[in-house]
């Protein structure tokens, strides 16, 4: 379907930023000076945000994503009043169990994670099944920059410049039948690499699965993430491959994907097997909807401390307001 109006949460054909200024924060303050001689800073070009992507730390890329990032088309807007939240803070700070339950463990533990070389099963209701080989995978499609709000079921949130390709577009190249209800996903397992899964603590039958309704999965929002902050994705984000709904809890993004499912029944995720009561198949973000244990009204957004708790409202669909249509006539405390 041709949509013809963006989303109110897309950026401008005008307000996109050429890759040359994006990746150099000493150009990139060059223009944002010479916009302001015209009135015309966009809203984001703040001090604390200028150098945030200049600032990431360098990472070698497989041949594929160097061959596609010349063509990105570039994001530069974030909403008002919303900062990017630091490359640290993003990378450091993070939930990916396979590598341990500590925020910091997936930095510390993932460094020796193999990415490449890397291949995607996709199976089930679709017309074009088989084994991908990442690169093949990822070639029909163009790199866009997706600057979006994450919010963790936890309370706490980030604002994160992705790279990628929407997952509507991957769904499209391997044909889905009229028998596909749902998209299921399943994470790496590697106990060899991955120390998290060799953890006699864990309450995590891996692989880790997750899920979407096919009309979610279609919906120009959902995207698949191959990098951030204008570089390859980091092994403790998800690399080389993850899923980005931005608005849902963070724990229905997959990471490190391998097995991509069409099939015509809900598939049953990892956190509602392990705590049904906790965590619905839909995890939408809904401020009216409590966690069991913590209210749900209010986040945390990165960074904070214990002087500056940056603590804000929490937005029903975490403000992407534009899939409110997709549950039309639903109970979302019910379906939560």
């Amino acid at each position: 379907m041709l949509i013809r109006v963006p989303p109110p949460s897309r950026a401008l054909e005008s307000e996109v930023t050429p890759e040359s200024v994006y990746l150099s924060r000493r150009k990139l303050m060059q223009a944002s000076l010479a916009l302001a001689a015209v009135g015309a800073v966009p809203g984001w070009a703040r001090a604390d945000t200028l150098g945030t992507y200049a600032d990431a730390e360098p990472a070698k890329a497989p041949g594929w994503f160097d061959e596609k990032l010349s063509g990105t088309r570039w994001q530069a807007v974030v909403a008002e009043g919303e900062s990017i939240t630091p490359f640290k803070d993003a990378t450091h700070y993070n939930n990916f169990y396979e590598f341990g339950t500590g925020k910091g463990d997936p930095a510390a533990n993932a460094g020796k994670l193999q990415v490449e070389p890397w291949s995607v099963m996709v199976d089930g209701e679709v017309a074009k099944p088989g084994r991908y080989a990442i690169e093949d995978l990822i070639k029909p499609h163009a790199f866009e920059e997706r600057i979006y709000r994450l919010r963790c079921v936890e309370a706490w949130s980030m604002v994160i410049p992705w790279l990628g390709f929407p997952l509507a577009d991957l769904l499209k190249q391997v044909q889905p039948t009229s028998s596909a209800r749902y998209v299921r996903f399943e994470t790496l397992v590697d106990a060899e690499h991955m120390p998290g899964q060799r953890s006699g603590f864990s309450l995590i039958d891996w692989p880790y699965v997750e899920g979407l309704r096919l009309d979610e999965a279609m919906h120009p929002l959902a995207f698949m993430a191959v990098g951030m902050y204008g570089r390859v994705l980091p092994a403790q984000n998800g690399a080389p491959l993850r899923l980005v709904v931005p608005w849902k809890y963070g724990f229905k993004s997959i990471k490190s994907i391998v097995r991509i499912s069409l099939v015509d029944q809900a598939p049953k995720t990892t956190w509602e097997r392990i705590a049904p009561n906790e965590y619905g198949f839909y995890a939408n973000v809904n401020p009216q909807v409590d966690h069991p244990r913590w209210s749900q009204a209010m986040e945390r957004r990165l960074p904070s401390g214990l002087f500056s708790p940056n603590v804000i409202d929490t937005r029903m669909f975490n403000g992407y307001e534009e899939v409110a249509g997709l549950y039309a006539g639903m109970d979302l405390r019910t379906y939560y």
